[in-house]
């Protein structure tokens, strides 16, 4: 699967999304809706502000990360270790786990939005240092996202801030941000970019910066390290903002070290014989089959299957737009009806997930049936530029591979629509009018050959000469940040309130640009627009028709083979050694909650 790294880095940059603008200054700032933690509150209602600090966490990240070789998160060449955003880096302002589009200050002690919502102006807390012991300024701020910005960091920033116009550093603590667009998106976009000090990386140019260790303010430091192998960080006993209300209870653990493993098979045992504490498991078949024993049953280890309140993950088999094998869209209908997910449900994962119906799933922002009026509104301007299927016909389903019709009835369908496609068998292949056989590679880092091989086997009945290639993540991270593959499984966490990272997913100018997030080659005008109208939304109502219209054109499209997600999140921990605050937030990563508010039981 793709690194959940992109989209984590943009989770942390944007912490909890967009704020709805107040006309002065204010501790805190919400998209929808009233703030709920007031001025001066105590701590977040899901962290401890009673939990001691001490002791040490150890956690594997999931296996896409294999390796890395450099401190600089921001840049497009090589992999940065597993944890280093959070940990290390901070931003102006933090999000809270109890609500999606509300952010609270935290290098910022306070937030000016204009009241004409074309900037927004933060003063810095007094107190913010950098781990230097220097403190943390508005020239800093600017710094950073002056950097960002540049061509030597990853061109996901500058699409996704591409309506800032720029960063002003009114005082030495006061910086401002001032917008093309008054978005309400926008002021907290620019509250979760990741400041750092000008001294990091001694005047070398940005790119350049690779194994210097980062000169940040966040709660930890790195610390003792096997490079491209294990990584701890040590919290920062002179950390400024231990006693901020938004951090409060919170990084509780002297020491948090990644282990990192080159496979399943070995990361799995070494969790069984205790080389490290916290996992979060992936897949149904290893959790039902490889997480039980002896040690489960004593009580030694810990499952769990947590239930937050988070939208539905997105996963599928991307399909590279690009290829000019793929630009039909009756072949990549084709290839969706190839795969049997009711099989492979029953008998590989028993009976765990739930099919992906769109990009929202089990949201308020997932579409259904024909559009509705608030759709249609969002729809009617770009109406000649969008199929007329998208106006008369229900958004489409996955197919299903139930009785009576089963997976055959939709290989028939699918044979039918490659030949309309100018795709037929002869000659022992699926072959174009010029003769040149249909062949497709999907690529992978390892864990995907029992899922692919089914499906492998159906679009082989069709013709379709299909591949397995596994290869570390980080030579997959090179072809897809080029565009050089086929197909690719991609996992995006649910999110409670999507906004302009979908213009670098989705959009037009993504497309050519290599390193983006928009892996699918997604070139549509249609989509621009909606895209855009998303990021510019002001209310909730506003907010979910563009995005029940945005879903309805990409699921009309065809771009992905969806595949399944669970409703749950699969933990295993060891007992006795830990301690969680009583009450559970609301929309979370596992990791993300067990990192920040757990500590050592004493």
């Amino acid at each position: 699967m793709l690194s959940v790294v992109r989209f984590a880095l943009l989770c942390l940059f944007i912490a909890a999304h967009t704020l709805a603008g107040v006309a002065h200054a204010a501790h805190a700032y919400a998209q929808f809706g009233d703030i709920k933690y007031p001025a001066g509150f105590a701590n977040f209602e899901w962290a401890n502000a009673k939990a001691p600090k001490g002791g040490a966490l150890s956690l594997a990240p999931p296996l896409r990360i294999t390796t890395f070789d450099k401190y600089n998160p921001f840049t497009l060449k090589g992999t940065a270790p597993p944890g280093l955003t959070t940990l290390v880096f901070e931003t102006l302002l933090t999000g809270t786990m109890d609500e999606p589009t509300t952010a609270y200050g935290l290098l910022a002690e306070d937030i000016d939005v204009a009241a004409d919502k074309l900037s927004v102006t933060f003063r810095l807390n007094p107190l913010a240092r950098f781990h230097d012991g220097t403190p943390v300024t508005a020239a800093d701020v600017k710094h950073s996202f002056d950097m960002l910005m540049s061509k030597q960091a990853s061109p996901q920033f500058r699409v996704r801030f591409s309506d800032v116009k720029e960063a002003v550093v009114v005082s030495p603590r006061v910086v401002r941000f001032d917008f093309k667009t008054n978005s309400a998106e926008l002021p907290i976009m620019v509250g979760g970019i990741p400041v750092f000090s000008r001294a990091w990386g001694g005047g070398k140019p940005f790119d350049q910066i690779v194994t210097d260790i980062p000169i940040a303010s966040g709660p930890y430091r790195i610390g003792r390290l096997n490079i491209g192998r294990d990584i701890s960080y040590e919290r920062d006993v002179k950390y400024w903002g231990g006693e901020l209300n938004v951090r409060r209870g919170t990084f509780n653990f002297d020491r948090i070290t990644y282990k990192i493993y080159k496979d399943t098979t070995a990361q799995t045992e070494a969790f069984k014989a205790g080389e490290f504490d916290y996992i979060q498991v992936f897949r149904a078949r290893e959790w039902a089959r490889t997480y039980v024993g002896k040690k489960f049953d004593s009580g030694e280890l810990i499952r769990a299957e947590l239930k937050p309140k988070n939208a539905g993950d997105f996963q599928g088999y991307l399909i590279n737009t690009r290829r000019e094998k793929f630009k039909d869209i009756r072949v990549r209908e084709a290839l969706g009806l190839a795969l049997d997910f009711e099989w492979m449900n029953r008998q590989l994962f028993f009976g765990a997930y739930t099919r992906v119906r769109g990009f929202f799933n089990g949201s308020d922002f997932e579409s259904s049936g024909l559009p509705r009026e608030d759709e249609l509104a969002v729809l009617e301007p770009v109406r000649d530029k969008l199929s007329a299927k998208i106006f008369k016909e229900a958004v489409p389903l996955p197919p299903s591979a139930a009785p009576p019709g089963g997976l055959r009835a939709n290989l028939i369908k699918a044979k039918q629509l490659l030949a309309d496609a100018g795709w037929t068998y002869r000659d022992g292949a699926l072959r174009n009018a010029k003769g040149d056989a249909f062949k497709l590679e999907y690529l992978d880092s390892g864990g995907g050959e029992q899922v692919f091989a089914p499906y492998r086997q159906a679009l082989e009945k069709l013709g379709i000469d299909a591949t397995y290639r596994r290869a570390d993540f980080a030579l997959i991270q090179k072809r897809l940040d080029v565009f050089d593959f086929d197909l690719f499984t991609v996992r995006v966490p649910g999110d409670e309130s999507p906004g302009s990272e979908l213009l670098d997913r989705f959009g037009s100018k993504s497309a050519a640009t290599e390193g983006s997030s928009n892996l699918i080659g997604v070139r549509d005008e249609g989509i621009d627009y909606l895209s855009q109208q998303v990021a510019a939304a002001t209310t909730r109502p506003e907010l979910v028709a563009r995005l029940r219209a945005l879903d309805r054109v990409l699921r009309h499209g065809h771009y992905v083979v969806p595949q399944y997600y669970s409703g749950v999140f699969r933990i295993a921990y060891r007992s006795g050694k830990f301690e969680q605050p009583a009450l559970a937030p609301l929309y979370y990563q596992p990791e993300d909650w067990v990192i920040r508010t757990w500590w050592k039981k004493g």
